[in-house]
């Protein structure tokens, strides 16, 4: 692993238009070097004042050593496309048991129909090459059952490996222990695939990193910092996100974003409390910290099974349901707004309030489709698009829609 560079502390510059976003460009007088205390994990010197912030949106202080890039992997080289391929004999609702060979099929269709190559090697090689250590960037927070399904990510390593990329440079990776131990990755990848957590206990800190964080105070709360995962920040140059197609309780929906912003970064469940998430804002702000908006090369949104109500979570079997599809792109925001579309559809079709209903009096037992524990924030996928991570608007979007 290599040693980090100087931190550099980025003040966040207040636009009249919009909300706060990190400026920081090379040699601006905003930014200063200050070497670091690699042991020092919440003393690190952090000078820089919280910026003023439109009302209901936090000040956010994001601090990084990684300058902003040229070319990030958000939106990437497919700005407002997505390509939803769908397959019957993809799963096996009653038994859960996914066929392999239809995903791999899927994969390669979605694959081609993005880039407009012919052959499985020239896609993928667009993203990924021998000299980089890639992630694979999993959610298990509704497994065993809802989760990256092993299938879909073993489909996903033998590519990256058919290019040229070594089994022992390919991560597969979580933040929770706990979680990712419940999926047998283990099973469709091989031994020299590393399988790994931030935390192997909840809580543990030793996994992030100290000089790359977003601080804010939601709520007076003591810790106010959500620091990077040291994975993405040391080991990874490229990284595949493989999000569930899921409902949330607090955000409204859990896809491509949220999957590498809370996915990415600790301490950030105290953006909720009692009725009240700043999701809105908070999901963005963190994926637009680099270096994850640029080694966010891809993602892969399965789609196989999901989850339309009491999301993330899936305790209840009443809620899950099968869209047995792969959205694949390059562009979070479009791809979460094709989610929004999945899950509002579904809810409709159960009879459900939509997630855009932001009246206290949905406020329950969410053992109730019509009713949730939080009043949602769907909006942070809109949001996400007022910082530059991807395309919202539906007229712009560009769907390729493919049945196998």
């Amino acid at each position: 692993m290599r040693p980090h560079a100087p931190a550099l502390i980025c003040r966040l510059q207040a636009h009249p238009a919009r909300p706060a976003t990190p400026v920081c460009p090379r040699g601006s007088a905003c930014c200063k070097l200050k070497p670091v205390d690699r042991r020092t994990f919440v003393t690190l010197a952090a000078a820089a004042p919280l910026a003023a912030a439109p009302i209901d949106v936090p000040a956010y202080r994001v601090v990084t050593p990684f300058p902003k890039s040229q070319n990030p992997g958000m939106p990437g080289p497919y700005p407002g496309q997505a390509v939803r391929v769908h397959s019957e004999k993809s799963i096996d609702p009653a038994s859960g048991k996914v066929d392999l060979e239809t995903v791999r099929k899927m994969l390669s269709t979605g694959m081609r129909a993005l880039t407009g190559d012919t052959r499985d090697d020239d896609a993928w090689a667009r993203f990924v090459s021998p000299k980089d250590t890639v992630g694979i960037k999993v959610n298990c927070s509704g497994a065993p059952r809802i989760r990256s399904s092993p299938e879909v990510v073993g489909a996903i390593a033998e590519r990256v490996m058919a290019v040229g990329v070594p089994a022992e440079r390919i991560w597969i990776y979580e933040r929770f222990m706990n979680q990712l131990v419940t999926v047998p990755y283990r099973n469709f990848v091989p031994q020299a695939v590393h399988i790994h957590a931030a935390e192997t206990d909840r809580g543990s800190v030793m996994g992030y990193d100290p000089k790359v964080y977003v601080e804010t105070d939601f709520f007076g709360e003591e810790d106010t910092r959500s620091n990077l995962t040291r994975i993405v920040s040391e080991t990874l140059t490229k990284i595949i996100n493989v999000p569930n197609m899921k409902e949330h309780q607090a955000s409204g929906v859990t896809g491509c974003l949220k999957n590498i912003a809370y996915g990415n970064f600790s301490n950030v469940a105290r953006s909720h409390r009692n009725e009240k998430t700043n999701t809105y804002s908070f999901i963005g702000t963190l994926a637009a910290v680099e270096p994850v908006r640029s080694r966010v090369v891809l993602a892969v949104m399965d789609g196989l099974a999901g989850v339309w109500h009491a999301g993330p979570f899936s305790n209840n079997p009443r809620f899950r349901f099968y869209p047995k599809e792969l959205m694949i792109g390059t562009d979070p925001v479009a791809m979460d707004r094709q989610l929004i579309d999945i899950i509002e559809a579904k809810r409709k079709a159960e009879g459900a309030i939509s997630i855009f209903n932001q009246s206290r009096e949905i406020l329950g037992d969410n053992r109730d489709p019509n009713k949730n524990a939080y009043i949602r924030e769907p909006g942070h996928v809109e949001y996400a698009s007022k910082l530059g991570l991807g395309v919202y608007d539906q007229a712009k979007i560009q769907v390729k829609r493919i049945e196998l």
